[in-house]
């Protein structure tokens, strides 16, 4: 069985806010609805605050997606160990998502429409 996963441009303005900061703000963030699971919003590499994150050692295979990197978000009261994700080399199948950047939202990570 093949899952359901659709990719479309985001609504309106999306913020993530983490580590004392905004660390990331796009008006061309994309949304991917997988089936099971809540929409998750992928921000444009270049409007993220690239510098708060560090590329840890911690990786994840999703067979719908592919290989995931993780990085945490360093700032300078708190790190949020492995608080955001990328596919690198995405399957075909979502490789509007390659050059993006996911985060896991919690008490610590926001992400928001503005």
């Amino acid at each position: 069985m093949t899952k359901t996963i659709r990719i479309r441009k985001a609504d309106g303005n999306w913020a993530v806010r983490a580590a004392g900061a905004v660390i990331a703000e796009s008006a061309n963030a994309l949304e991917l609805s997988e089936e099971g699971y809540d929409e998750v919003i992928y921000f444009p590499r270049e409007d993220v605050a690239m510098a708060v994150l560090d590329k840890t050692d911690h990786a994840t295979i999703c067979p719908h997606k592919g290989n995931a990197t993780h990085y945490d978000i360093v700032g300078t009261n708190r790190t949020v160990k492995n608080g955001a994700w990328s596919y690198e080399a995405p399957v075909e199948q979502v490789a509007e998502i390659a050059g993006h950047i996911a985060f896991y939202a919690g008490e610590y990570v926001k992400v928001e429409q503005l």
